[in-house]
Formats: structure tokens, sequence, C-alpha cells
């Protein structure tokens, strides 16, 4: 049989054949015939996972048992259903949090090792791994009920043969429960870093996960809800951000830093308090701790008082924003800027609160759980939604932008060493122009009924341009944009623009592209800062030679600080996540742009000192 999952036999999919197999009387092997591993146990989750089975590999599967015809049959219509990866189970979405910047609330650390502590080994160990595993198994069945799929392979994990048999047989040779279970799920973790595709090594932080909770029974440390604190992270995950109760949680301090990765992209959008780039600093579990993204700054043991009137202060500032967002973001010195919310789902169009229509309709988030491309009418009937719960007023639906970090389930792409320098955006559709024909179809029909521009993606020449004007074929009064993400299209965009309406800067890839700073890397995301003064004189560099409106859609228009330099600069549209629309007109209203020192902005050291500037 041959893999067709995106990510390859990762542990998702790869839990649901391991279930599977399991369910027969039957002793079932892979072998993966493109790489040579194998054969190995089907029914162990971190055999099946670390044999690395990637997208296009072919697997041979043998069985012996009284069940083997079976489960052979069973295997074959499991891969081809994609191992369950058909349906995509997604977590219920869940109220949008405060959105403010500041947050205060005791310190819930994830990722921190758990300490063995005084732990003492007794008569019984294998009976309190036992009891411990099944607790660990009555949350984790509660966890997959309410929040989908990424949990049973969390299960899968929990209860793998193979692994359990090495930590069963470790305790037999005198080691503590936890000591045994430490070091082998340990070993599989650092056995899942050491793969050679990216998505995989990502795994090992699931069996970190699932180490962690054991360990936390096996041990008595009680796991203080995040929803009850402010989560303390080393890195934040979309998975993460995406799943916890927005309404609960006082905020997020994330140790590294980085405004761009799709974690913090998430948690904003969703109005949750976040800070990054909080460093090394130490936080006791349990600590009252504080952050005020808007000064930068985080403090254990704070001065309670204080920060709950910083607070108080906010949630006036965002109520009377709020209460004012239908009004036009009109500066002091008589500017109106355009404040557009940025659309993935129909939802955001709906909680949408003053936005003057959306300046970005993400169309690959929009249909990212689809395994089969949407007809021209599923697409009409969304962007008809998103229109109509922004009141008729402009939308600007960008077509595909796959590639990089942004896989579409049902366009498969070749694996590449350097994804995010490859075939992104507009490039896909050079040798696939059907899926964009449709959607171009699907867009000039929306716009017969209601006001809708089209932008392209991941543009670089002229050439490109003139590619995609054909594919649309005529206008009817359609207005026309690109993106601006790559520096080279920044530099040349008044050559790119002549035949064009506007552009749409994408700061967060622009970011990435100028500063050589991949933003999911955090290692490097320090580097990747919106506000590099090398990336606003690219800004400064479109608006003086675009010739035509130019936008911002990326994660700097929703920081109002920044919305008003932008404004300064001479950007006349902003798109911003829901939760920030009421803020970025509010400040753009106190805003006196003619007041704003550009020139010393541009000329900045750095980051920081732009900051300072603001």
């Amino acid at each position: 049989m041959v893999v067709g999952n995106e990510h390859g036999l990762h542990a998702r999919p790869a839990a649901r054949l391991v279930g599977l197999v399991n369910g027969f009387d039957a002793v079932v092997t892979l072998t993966d015939l493109d790489n040579g591993k194998g054969p190995v146990d089907a029914g162990s989750l971190s055999m099946v996972a670390t044999l690395n089975a990637q997208q296009g590999h072919r697997l041979r599967v043998g069985a012996s048992g009284v069940a083997a015809d079976a489960v052979l049959a069973a295997v074959e219509d499991l891969a081809a259903q994609n191992f369950g990866d058909a349906v995509v189970e997604k977590a219920a979405p869940s109220p949008g949090g405060s959105g403010l910047d500041v947050a205060i609330g005791p310190a819930v650390l994830a990722g921190a090792q758990v300490s063995l502590g005084d732990y003492v080994a007794g008569d019984n160990e294998l009976g309190r791994l036992d009891e411990a595993l099944a607790t660990a198994g009555e949350q984790l069945d509660e966890l997959r009920d309410n929040h989908g799929d990424i949990f049973a392979a969390h299960l899968a994990l929990l209860g793998d043969r193979k692994v359990l048999d090495d930590v069963r047989a470790s305790i037999a040779a005198g080691a503590s429960a936890p000591a045994a279970w430490k070091q082998v799920y340990g070993e599989l973790a650092t056995a899942f870093e050491g793969l050679d595709d990216e998505y995989q090594r990502e795994r090992a932080q699931d069996v970190r996960a699932v180490r962690d909770r054991v360990l936390r029974l096996l041990v008595g440390v009680t796991e203080v809800a995040p929803t009850d604190g402010i989560l303390v992270v080393p890195e934040l995950d979309a998975a993460t951000a995406a799943t916890l109760d927005a309404t609960r949680i006082a905020g997020i301090a994330v140790r590294a830093a980085g405004t761009t990765g799709h974690g913090v992209i998430v948690a904003r959008s969703r109005g949750i308090p976040l800070i990054t780039g909080i460093g090394d600093v130490d936080v006791p579990p349990g600590a009252v701790v504080s952050f005020d993204a808007r000064t930068g700054s985080f403090e254990v043991a704070p001065d309670e008082e204080r920060v709950r009137a910083t607070i108080t202060e906010r949630e006036g500032e965002r109520a009377q924003a709020i209460a004012d967002a239908d009004l036009p973001a009109t500066t002091r010195d008589g500017r109106t800027i355009d404040v557009l919310v940025n659309v993935g789902v129909v939802q955001d169009a709906v909680d949408a609160r003053g936005a003057d229509g959306s300046g970005l309709v993400r169309t690959e988030v929009l249909f990212g759980d689809r395994r089969t491309a949407p007809t021209v009418d599923e697409q009409v009937d969304a962007f008809r939604a998103i229109a109509q719960a922004l009141g008729g007023k402009p939308i600007t639906i960008r077509t595909w932008d796959i590639g990089g970090d942004k896989p579409l389930p049902f366009l498969p792409q070749d694996r590449e060493a350097n994804p995010f320098l490859g075939e992104r955006g507009l490039r896909v559709f050079r040798r696939r122009p059907e899926l964009l024909r449709d959607q171009l179809e699907a867009i000039r029909r929306t716009a017969a009924e209601t006001p809708v521009h089209v932008m392209f993606p991941m543009v670089t020449t002229a050439d490109e341009v003139a590619w995609a004007l054909q594919e649309l074929g005529p206008r009817d009064g359609l207005e026309v944009g690109i993106m601006v993400e790559v520096p080279a299209a920044a530099l040349r965009v008044g050559s790119l623009a002549t035949e064009l309406d506007f552009v749409s800067i994408g700061t967060n890839d622009l970011t990435q592209y100028t500063t050589a700073a991949d933003r999911t890397n955090a290692a490097v995301a320090p580097l990747a800062d919106g506000l590099d003064p090398a990336v606003l004189q690219l800004i400064d560099h479109v608006v003086r030679n675009a010739g035509v409106r130019v936008a911002v859609c990326g994660d700097l228009a929703s920081d109002p600080h920044a919305a008003v330099l932008l404004a300064a600069l001479g950007v006349s549209e902003l798109s911003a996540v829901g939760p920030q629309v009421p803020l970025v007109k509010a400040q753009l209203r106190q805003a006196d742009l003619g007041r704003v020192d550009t020139a010393a902005v541009l000329a900045a050291r750095d980051a920081d000192q732009v900051r300072g500037l603001l």
C-alpha cells in the first residue's frame, strides 16, 4: 500500500492504524520499502510512528495468526481512507478572551521537566504504574471527547505495548516507576527528534506531554488548569492556542521571542492576553506573575494593586473602543484609515466589531479541512456568507496561499529542502491552473452580488502578475491587487502595480524574508520583528512607489501603535485580527499623523529603538 497522508504516517494516523491492528487476533508488521526501515510491530505506536513513512512511501504489510486475512483487509481499507485523515476533527471553538494586553494570575508552567523530588520506591511499583496509567487514560478520554483527534494519539502513546514492556522490564530490574517511565519515554522523544522530517520531529512534543502527564500522577504533582492562571511556555504552538479556554485563561507568557508564529497569531485572534520574549526568567509554579505587553514588562510577585488598576483602565479603554467601533478611524489631522478584519472562517466575520470590511479572506484556511477541492458553488456560498456577515462591506479574497508551513490537503506538494523558498502561493498554480480558475470563477460570481476585491499571494515578478491577470480574464469592475511579501516585489512594486488597483503588504512573510529568519523557528524568532527598520524602509518604499492604494494585512496591522506608524507612512488600509479592530480604530482617532517622526523611525538602529520612539 502507498501512504497518501500529507505528513506521512505521523502520530494521529499511526494511532488509528495501531488501534485497528490491536483489535484483531493477529501479529501485524510494517516495512517501508522506500526508506528500508522495518519490519516493525504495527501494534506499537512508537514503532509505527518512528518508521518515518512519508507521503508516497510504499509499505509492505505482513500478518500472521487467526485473523490474519481479516486484519490485512481492514488495514487496506483504512489506508484507502488516508488512515482516517479524510475526516478532520476540530475542537469546538470557544468564545473569545478579554482582548487586553495586560494580565495577572498564578503561573502555570508548561514544558518544564517534572521533578522526581523525594519519591520513594515501594513494594508495588508496577501497581502504582498501572494506577497512574488508568487515571491518565481517563483524563485523555475526556480530552479526546472535548478537543479532538490529537488526544487519540496521546492515548495510543499511553498504551503503546512495546514502550510499556520496556518500562515494566526496567521496573522489574529495580528502577522506580517514575524513573523507568521518564527514561523510556524520554528516549522515545529523542527518537522522534532524530527523524529527518520536521513535522515528525515536532511529535516529540506529544511524547513529552504523555510522559509528563503520567509522571505527575506517579509523584503526586497536581496539574493546575491553564484556565485559572497565566500559562508560561517555552514556545506556543497553534494547537495549544486554539484549544485553551479563552474565556477563563488569564494570559500566556512565551519565553521565546517573536510575534509572527502561528500560535501567537491564533492566540491574539482569539483575544487571549499574550506577551512573548520573556526569556529565562525564573518563574516558580503557582507564583503570581503579571505582564504588560504594551510596555514589554513581565514581573514575578508584582504589585497586584497597581496591576489590577492597569487592567481596570485597559478594560475601560477597550469598552469605549467597542462602543465607538462603528465610527470611522479619522485621525486628528483629518485622515480616514479603513480598518478591516482578517477572516479565516465565517465566524471571524460574524464576530467582527466595527470592521470596514475584510482586507484578507484566507481561502486556504476557509477550506483547509477539505480532502477534496471545494466546488465553485461551495466557494461562492462561503464568500457570500462572509460578505453578508459584514453587512455587504467590501471583502478582499486572497487566492489559494499554500506552501511553506501551510499545506492544502487536497493539493499534495512534493517535499522541498527549503519550502519557504519554494513553491508557495501563486507559484504553485502555474502547474495547477484549474484550481485557481475555479476559485477565480467563484470570486467573479460573488463580485456580481457584493463588493469584492481579489489579490494574488507570493508574487515576485511582473511575468507572474501578467499571468494572474490573464487567468482572471475580464475584470467587470472587480478590483485586483497583489500581496507584497517578497523584498524583490517591494523594491520593484512600481513595475508590478501598473495594471493593479491596490497592493497589500503581508508583513509576516516580508519580515521573515527581509531578516532571513524563519518566523516558526524559536532560535531566530527575535530577528523576525515587524518593526525592524529594514522592514519599515521597504514598507515606506512601497507606499512611495506603488502608484496605487497600499494596504497592510500582516500581523503588524493588529498592533494599535504600529498601526499609527503605518498610517503615518502613508498606508491607507489596515486589516487586523477581529479583537484588535476596535482598539486599532480608537488609537488612530487619537493620533496626529503629522507629529509622527517617520524619518527618525526609518533611521532607527533596531526594532527596540523604534518601539521607544513610538
